[in-house]
């Protein structure tokens, strides 16, 4: 009898949970199944109401980092193994119409090979020739390279022109202990009041 009673309480119990958990997971699905799934390129504005997100994207100044920059007051590099610096000069001398955007790749390649950051000469070109669109005719010389009494230093090519520039800085300014813009300036145009010096730091920020 005690047996029959304790198998009809276990069977009643069963019939009265069963519907009662049945009920609570159906609820609990339809509740989840309303709620906005949000997704990166969503947001919920002022209102509260699930909106997509704008992401602007600029043409240039990419601020996207492969590898740290170096410090604004330093300009001496190291090379850094697959990253996007090519692509933050190319921008930059497209964005500027300059000619030397074809030599993105070897600019990064000769700062590497002279442990120079590799925004420095870009940099310097812009300040000296607005990115070699004011240069004596067929001299190649953006950088004011070799300027002296009997005119400007002129290059066979631009190739030619930034390993040169850039073999420069290294043994005669870098090498030396010239190594912030403001450094550099004491010898590379001594004349200035400071403009050449925020000039090139104005350039290298832009290039971070």
């Amino acid at each position: 009898m005690q047996v029959k009673m304790r198998n009809l309480l276990y069977l009643a119990t069963f019939f009265f949970i069963t519907p009662i958990t049945l009920a609570t997971s159906v609820f609990a699905l339809k509740v989840v199944s309303a709620k906005p799934t949000l997704d990166p390129l969503s947001e919920i504005n002022g209102r509260g109401i699930l909106t997509a997100k704008t992401i602007s994207v600029p043409k240039y100044g990419s601020r996207v980092y492969a590898a740290v920059p170096d410090p604004l007051g330093r300009v001496a590099g190291a090379a850094v193994q697959a990253d996007a610096r090519t692509e933050i000069i190319r921008q930059y001398l497209e964005k500027y119409e300059s000619p030397l955007e074809p030599y993105s790749n070897q600019i990064v390649k000769t700062a590497d090979e002279n442990q120079l950051d590799f925004r420095l000469l870009t940099a310097i070109a812009q300040q000296e020739s607005n990115l070699c669109k004011k240069i004596p005719e067929n001299s190649y010389n953006c950088w004011g390279w070799g300027v002296h009494s009997k005119g400007t230093l002129r290059f066979s090519n631009y190739t030619e022109a930034i390993n040169t520039v850039s073999k420069g800085l290294r043994e005669n300014y870098l090498n030396k202990g010239y190594q912030t813009p403001e450094e550099l300036m004491k010898k590379y145009t001594p004349s200035s009041p400071g403009t050449w010096a925020a000039g090139v730091t104005q350039f290298l920020t832009e290039m971070e």
